[in-house]
């Protein structure tokens, strides 16, 4: 479910103080009920991936049957991908490190020396912070420097589940561009799509921990 800008940015996340001048491009409810100390196994679901499926620059090559993203979607970004070469938007000059300096660079700290957390296996993003409660990680390209935040929080009922931010920076003409006419495409497909998986996992996962009675994993860091 889609919520207001103001889900994000009345919590007193750390990225505030390490993104002030980034926007909130949206904010989404995940559908991963849970208790109080779930969160790591969200991080575990999120950046989870069967290597097989990736290559160097993180396309799917695979068949889509694992992961978080659904086949729609990975279309989606395969185009995405295809015009990023034909334009030039990925090039290696255009990332974090060489067009954008990493916000790994703002980190107080305590964040910088605490565990950093694990990188995204669905997409390139690289982690830049890890608490017991907010997971975000940064991408940068000729549109955009972006970041998804991850957060837990209280559902309302007396449990948890996950919330998603997704902060932006676009470069420029080209980037504000690029955001508008993508817009429709997240909306319409790649979100509902992302949630219906997510939703799926969160749950197989959930039957798979009970079955088991495995111990709760925490995120390699």
């Amino acid at each position: 479910m889609r919520l207001p800008n103001t889900a994000h940015t009345s919590r007193p996340w750390r990225i505030h103080e390490i993104a002030p001048d980034f926007q909130v491009e949206d904010v989404w409810a995940l559908p991963t009920p849970g208790g109080p100390d779930d969160f790591p196994r969200l991080v575990r679901l999120g950046s989870t991936n069967d290597p097989a499926e990736l290559n160097a620059r993180g396309k799917y090559v695979g068949d889509g049957s694992r992961g978080i993203v659904s086949r729609v979607s990975r279309a989606l970004f395969e185009l995405r991908w295809a015009l990023g070469e034909l334009f030039g938007w990925d090039d290696r000059d255009s990332g974090v490190g060489c067009r954008v300096a990493t916000l790994r660079d703002r980190l107080p700290a305590d964040l910088r020396d605490a565990p950093r957390g694990p990188d995204l296996g669905a997409v390139p993003m690289t982690s830049l912070y890890l608490t017991e409660d907010e997971w975000a990680a940064e991408m940068a390209n000729r549109t955009v420097h972006s970041v998804m935040h991850v957060g837990w929080v209280p559902d309302g009922s007396g449990g948890y589940r996950g919330q998603m931010a997704v902060l932006v920076k676009p470069n420029g003409r080209l980037g504000a561009a690029y955001m508008a006419a993508i817009k429709p495409f997240r909306y319409l497909v790649v979100y509902p799509a992302l949630m219906r998986a997510i939703e799926r996992d969160w749950q197989t996962n959930a039957s798979r921990t009970s079955t088991a009675g495995s111990p709760r994993v925490v995120p390699a860091c």
